[in-house]
């Protein structure tokens, strides 16, 4: 079985950068696969990487992440740009959607500008040793 959480963006708004990226790190590692609402700054991805790395071990292999922007990459009208830039400078960084899984349900995420395709593998129960 596969979980998704929706994590709101003002449910991690107050953590401090290392605070987001353990409650975020947490989560995965139970197994669930995060809906953030907004995004992490790229230093705070950078920092969510590394951890990730150093914490890697049998039982926990990993992590998939993948950023999608509201617009999808296409081109907008200057006005449309300066609404979002000055959206985002006010209320941080909330656009957007940021998916991070762990790498041993997620096989991989391709996104293209009009959807994103989340692949799963499939999760072998561990046996209980007698």
């Amino acid at each position: 079985m596969v979980t998704l959480r929706v994590v709101p963006y003002n449910e991690i708004s107050g953590l401090s950068s290392l605070g987001r990226i353990r409650k975020l790190l947490n989560i995965a590692k139970e197994d669930k696969i995060v809906l953030l609402q907004g995004r992490l700054k790229k230093e705070e991805e950078t920092e969510l990487i590394k951890v990730t790395m150093e914490e890697i071990n049998k039982d926990f292999k990993g992590i998939e992440l993948s950023v999608i922007y509201p617009n999808g990459g296409e081109k907008s009208p200057w006005f449309t740009k300066a609404k979002e830039n000055l959206i985002n400078n006010i209320l941080g960084d909330r656009t957007g959607l940021t998916i991070i899984g762990p790498a041993s349900i997620v096989k991989s995420i391709k996104k293209d500008p009009k959807k994103i395709e989340l692949f799963t593998k499939e999760v072998k129960k561990k046996r209980k040793r007698k």
